[in-house]
């Protein structure tokens, strides 16, 4: 017996909405989960030398810079720590050298003004180049 009378076969569907469901969880999950690193700088290769003593003296000039404003140049302290005082030390502390490098030894605490006259007066004896002296944290 036959009781489809004239009625056309149904094509089946398939319902979507379930599955998208479960992919935006997946998604919402993933994204929650995932950690965002980001790594700046630039990767370089440094060359490498033999690490030979040094025959002549380091062509540095140490300025220390203590908490309370005192400047020591190369462990001399000096009476004043105007800025013209210091250019002075500088040009004394160095010499003949050429173009001596400034390591300033600042204390943590010091005044940001101390440091400022310190590079003041490198600049005004004559030397460009001033490093900054730091130690990692322990």
């Amino acid at each position: 017996m036959n009781f489809r009378r004239g009625h056309a076969r149904e094509e089946p569907e398939i319902n979507l909405i379930p599955m998208i469901d479960v992919l935006l969880v997946v998604i919402i999950f993933l994204m929650l989960t995932t950690t965002y690193a980001k790594f700046s700088g630039l990767e370089i290769t440094l060359p490498t030398a033999d690490a030979a003593k040094q025959q002549e003296p380091p062509n540095e000039i140490s300025v220390a810079v203590t908490a309370a404003g005192q400047v020591l140049v190369d462990k001399v302290p000096l009476a004043t720590p105007g800025v013209a005082a210091i250019a002075e030390a500088l040009r004394r502390a160095a010499g003949d050298r050429k173009e001596p490098v400034i390591v300033v030894n600042a204390d943590a605490q010091a005044t940001h003004q101390s440091v400022v006259d310190v590079m003041q007066a490198a600049q005004s004896a004559g030397y460009p180049h001033i490093s900054f002296a730091t130690q990692t944290p322990r």
